[in-house]
């Protein structure tokens, strides 16, 4: 429903086409000029005007045989409708600049270690491009209902619950095996899943299967039950773990990805991947329209995130 229908239910007897002929008959001095203007013929702009002053009570214009002029009431009400539907073009001018430009609050939901670690580090950077943005950023590792809680997106690792919901694909992960050199070389580096049992193993028990290890490749499936002296439900714990060298640990490419990067992680069995592995998700309320504001924030998080993938 737009801002005119709204404005007829809430002011019973008003009609907007007829204040919009009124308005053209006082600029056009004229049924004739005025019908050219709204796009009528002469004898509706003559039969709204009939309604109009019949509603009111009051004789708005002195029709003559050369021109239509204003009475007294007629004018006096003229500055009032004028006024009142350049309001509404205002408004919706403003409505439209809001919907397509990117200004106002964006409120995100973000899995904790995985918005901390690559959706925040671009916050600033976000918001210095686009100053009329404010951002609400809630970090939450239970599931969020996007429309009942309000939020404009929502980032999700993993297992899509929700059908209903708008979502567009990042990027994908996989689960692998990483260890750092310091403990590769005093444990030697294992060489088949199986060898993974005679291994110190760092245990994520959110993992699906734990406290097992599921792991795959090209079509094989292997389960093993490694065996370790730390297990935890925070996996960045577990991260730091390995790269002090305390064991062998199945975590996220997006999580391991920077200690790649700096050398204090390598990856192990090569080729094989855990059974975790999965999509990374900008998640929006269902409608057709996505406001400027959270189209631009998914772009520039999902190039952020890929490029950190890569």
């Amino acid at each position: 429903m737009n801002v005119m229908q709204k404005m007829q239910e809430s002011m019973p007897g008003l009609s907007l086409d007829e204040l919009s002929t009124f308005v053209a008959v006082v600029q056009a001095h004229s049924f004739t000029g005025a019908a050219k203007i709204v796009g009528r013929d002469a004898t509706i702009v003559s039969r709204r005007m009939g309604q109009l002053e019949q509603r009111l009570g009051v004789r708005l214009l002195s029709r003559t045989t050369r021109k239509v002029a204003l009475t007294e009431v007629g004018t006096l009400y003229y500055q009032r409708v004028r006024a009142l539907l350049d309001g509404l073009e205002s408004a919706g001018q403003e409505a439209s600049n809001f919907a397509s430009s990117p200004q106002g609050l964006l409120r995100i939901s973000l899995p904790v270690t995985f918005g901390r670690r690559l959706v925040a580090p671009h916050f600033p950077a976000f918001l210095r491009e686009h100053p009329k943005i404010r951002m609400d950023a809630r970090f939450s590792d239970r599931y969020v209902d996007v429309v009942a809680e309000g939020f404009d997106v929502a980032i999700r690792v993993g297992v899509l619950r929700d059908s209903t919901l708008i979502a567009r694909q990042i990027a994908s992960f996989r689960t692998l095996l990483y260890a750092a050199p310091s403990y590769l070389a005093a444990h030697g580096e294992p060489q088949d899943p199986g060898d993974l049992e005679q291994h110190a193993c760092l245990s994520f028990i959110h993992h699906a299967s734990w406290p097992d290890w599921i792991l795959k490749s090209d079509g094989q499936q292997r389960t093993v039950r490694p065996a370790g002296s730390l297990s935890a439900d925070n996996s960045e714990s577990l991260l730091q773990a390995a790269i002090a060298g305390a064991g062998i640990v199945l975590t996220p490419d997006w999580l391991a990805s920077a200690a790649v990067r700096e050398g204090a992680l390598v990856q192990i069995l090569s080729g094989w991947q855990g059974w975790g592995s999965g999509g990374i998700y900008a998640v929006l309320p269902p409608g057709r329209l996505i406001p400027a504001k959270t189209r631009l924030f998914v772009d520039d998080i999902s190039a952020a995130i890929q490029a950190e993938l890569d």
